[in-house]
């Protein structure tokens, strides 16, 4: 309590558009639970190898895509994004 730590995100549920994930009208960056989800909400960024990584609040989040596409302009917006707590996980490192 009281301190930084320094922890490394695992999100074990894909992400689809409109059934997971989707734009969102706040640009303010938030973790919170809502009944049996894990809200996450930040900007997306999509990587060179096709992958996609949500920063929240500073905190890069590394997620996967299902076989849709998302939708164009979607690189660099903000997103809020919705998946099951029992796909999340935590773990410490030391930098």
């Amino acid at each position: 309590m009281g301190r930084e730590h320094h922890v490394e995100w695992t999100v074990d549920e894909d992400i689809v558009w409109a059934v997971n994930a989707w734009s969102s009208g706040s640009r303010t960056p938030e973790l919170r639970q809502s009944g049996d989800r894990v809200v996450f909400r930040g900007l997306l960024s999509l990587t060179e190898d096709g992958g996609v990584v949500l920063d929240v609040g500073g905190t890069p989040i590394l997620l996967d895509l299902a076989d849709h596409p998302l939708p164009e302009g979607v690189d660099g917006s903000w997103v809020e994004v919705r998946v099951a707590q029992d796909g999340v996980a935590v773990w410490p490192y030391g930098v």
